[in-house]
């Protein structure tokens, strides 16, 4: 999590405190619009990448392996000119 990932969230928690306690209906408005604009701004930042390197012992745990993550969108890969001995694609 960047650092401008971390102050937008930090925001976002002092602008629901303000929406929750806010005394009048402008007030609770504006609170919810800022909301608004402050969780569109942290959707709209990337999420970093991660990688993860997985060693099995088998050719048949890695396929298992591939077939799980591609049913639940993960896509395992292999890097350009590695060894089949690594991730199957």
């Amino acid at each position: 999590m960047s650092t401008d990932s971390a102050a937008l969230r930090a925001k976002l928690s002092k602008l629901e405190a303000l929406f929750a306690a806010a005394g009048t209906a402008g007030e609770r408005a504006a609170a919810g619009a800022a909301m608004e604009r402050v969780q569109a701004r942290l959707d709209a930042t990337p999420e970093p990448e991660v990688e993860l390197k997985f060693s099995f012992p088998d050719s048949w745990t890695v396929r298992l392996f591939v077939a799980i993550c591609r049913k639940h969108g993960l896509r395992p890969y292999r890097y350009r000119r590695q060894r089949h001995t690594t991730v199957m694609v």
